[in-house]
């Protein structure tokens, strides 16, 4: 099992096209077999900010998304109103709401 938590800066005020284009690519993350969780969230302390949560079956899946035309192309589209990158909490999960019991095990 592998889990991200990760923050991602948009350029000021383009926060929420930002999340647009994420939650663009959240259908194709959530469809994919290894992916059990996908979440964009703001944040109150950031008008510019933003979270995304993943837990994945394996870092390799995780890996694999990325790979995906269309993650290329959601990245070649949200490049230009990305300032910059925050906090990366790489983590373990074992357990919780439509994650397999021991599965981080």
């Amino acid at each position: 099992m592998y889990g991200l938590t990760g923050k991602m800066i948009a350029q000021e005020g383009q926060r929420d096209t930002f999340i647009s284009y994420l939650l663009e690519g959240a259908d194709s993350m959530t469809d994919l077999e290894g992916c059990y969780l996908y979440v964009v969230a703001t944040d109150p302390a950031d008008p510019n900010g933003i979270w995304v949560t993943e837990v994945w079956r394996s870092q390799e899946d995780h890996q694999a998304s990325l790979a995906l035309a269309s993650t290329q192309a959601l990245i070649a589209k949200a490049r230009p109103i990305i300032a910059g990158f925050g906090e990366r909490i790489e983590n373990i999960p074992v357990g919780g709401k439509d994650i397999p019991q021991n599965a981080g095990k």
